[in-house]
């Protein structure tokens, strides 16, 4: 670390002495303001642990339930279906659009279409901006960091859980773990049929 004067990395000494940063792993009970988001391990009762699950959740989005849905914290975009707004009857509002998606199922892929679709999560809605794929990505939605920051989400991943606030009280998702699995045998099924590269 290099500094000069008083200062370390813009913060002078005095302002970094006041700053204090503390972790307790106790398991004493502590009073939590109504609007804290916490996750306990009662939030982790009736799950299969220990896991390795991804968070597959269920949205509303018009009058259609989705199942199957990805909460992607390293994506960028948010990504549905072709198929699934076809079943759905929700093709009337794209937007024809070129853009490549970079690193998505290992390779690029050309997106020629975007919709904004209101989303439902727990009574709360956000309209949201899809790019639409044609190919099949296993999952029929897949909700990246822009949708969980619009929506002010706390994801954890361990609990198989979303929390975020609203108004009145902090509202939850339940992630639907038995779906993870089944995701993740169908993808290590599908890479073990696949020959290794020369």
């Amino acid at each position: 670390m290099t500094f000069e004067g008083n200062e370390i990395n813009g913060v002078t000494f005095s302002a970094a002495k006041k700053t204090k940063v503390s972790v307790t792993h106790s398991k004493r009970l502590r009073e939590v303001a109504e609007d804290d988001i916490t996750f306990t391990g009662e939030d982790a009762d009736g799950l299969l642990l220990p896991h390795n699950d991804t968070l597959v959740i269920s949205l509303n989005i018009l009058n259609f339930k989705i199942k199957r849905v990805l909460v992607a914290l390293g994506s960028s975009t948010n990504i549905i279906q072709w198929r699934v707004l076809e079943r759905d009857k929700l093709t009337g509002s794209i937007i024809p659009v070129t853009k490549l998606l970079v690193g998505f199922n290992l390779e690029s892929v050309t997106t020629r279409r975007e919709i904004m679709l209101p989303t439902n999560a727990e009574e709360v809605t956000k309209t949201t901006l899809f790019e639409v794929v044609d190919g099949n990505m296993g999952y029929n939605i897949i909700l990246s960091r822009s949708w969980l920051h619009e929506m002010k989400v706390v994801p954890s991943i361990y609990h198989q859980l979303l929390k975020f606030l609203t108004l009145e009280e902090i509202k939850q998702i339940r992630g639907d773990q038995p779906a993870s699995r089944e995701m993740n045998a169908m993808s290590i099924s599908s890479s073990k049929g696949k020959e290794p590269s020369k």
